[in-house]
C-alpha cells in the first residue's frame, strides 16, 4: 500500500509543479523609466563627466600631496557611478569590471559652461593657483551633485538606482568635507 502511494505521489509530482507554476502570480515587470529617473541619470552623468575630465587634467598638475590623493579617488569614484547609472540606465548585464570613458565621451555629456571649465583648467600650469581652481570647481560641482542626489531620493522609483544615489550621496558628503580641508590647506 505505502509503495503504492509513494508511486502515485511521483506520478503527479510533474503535474503539481505546472500547476503549482501556472497559478503563482507573474514576476513583476521592470519598471519604465520615468522622466524623475532619466533627468537623475543625464544630470548625475553630466556633473560626474565634468569632476572626472577635471580630476584627470589634475591628474599631472596638482601639488598638494592630499589633492593628488583625492584626485585618484575622484576619478575612480566617477568612473564607477557613471558604469552603474549606464547599466541601469541600459538594463545592461552584470559585469565586475569597469570601464573607463574616454575624454570625447565625457565632453558630450557637458554643456558650454563645462567644456569651459575644462579648458580653462587644462591651461593652466602646475602650482598654487591650479590647486586652488581644481578645488573650486570640484566644490561646486560636488555641490551640484549633491543636489541631484537630494532631489532623486525625495520620489526614488527604481531601486537599483535609488541604491546608487543613497551611496553617491554619502560619498558626495565626505568628498566635500574633504575638499573643504583642502581648501583651507592650500
Amino acid at each position: 500500500m505505502n509503495r503504492r502511494l509513494l508511486l502515485a505521489s511521483i506520478a503527479t509530482l510533474p503535474a503539481t509543479r505546472v500547476i503549482a507554476q501556472s497559478t503563482s502570480p507573474p514576476a513583476p515587470a521592470p519598471s519604465a523609466s520615468t522622466d524623475a529617473r532619466q533627468k537623475h541619470i543625464r544630470d548625475t552623468m553630466a556633473y560626474g563627466s565634468l569632476s572626472l575630465l577635471l580630476s584627470r587634467a589634475a591628474k599631472s598638475k596638482v601639488t598638494h600631496p592630499m589633492l593628488k590623493q583625492f584626485v585618484d579617488f575622484e576619478i575612480a569614484e566617477q568612473e564607477t557611478v557613471a558604469d552603474a547609472l549606464k547599466a541601469i540606465q541600459t538594463n545592461a548585464a552584470p559585469s565586475g569590471s569597469i570601464p573607463s570613458p574616454s575624454d570625447a565621451d565625457l565632453m558630450q555629456n557637458l554643456d558650454d559652461a563645462g567644456k569651459a571649465s575644462v579648458e580653462k583648467l587644462r591651461a593652466l600650469k602646475a602650482g598654487f593657483e591650479f590647486d586652488r581652481d581644481y578645488i573650486r570647481y570640484e566644490i561646486e560641482g560636488h555641490r551640484k551633485l549633491l543636489d541631484i542626489q537630494e532631489v532623486y531620493l525625495k520620489a526614488p522609483d527604481n531601486l537599483d538606482q535609488t541604491n546608487v544615489a543613497k551611496l553617491a550621496q554619502g560619498m558626495i558628503k565626505e568628498h566635500l568635507t574633504l575638499l573643504a580641508d583642502l581648501d583651507k590647506a592650500a
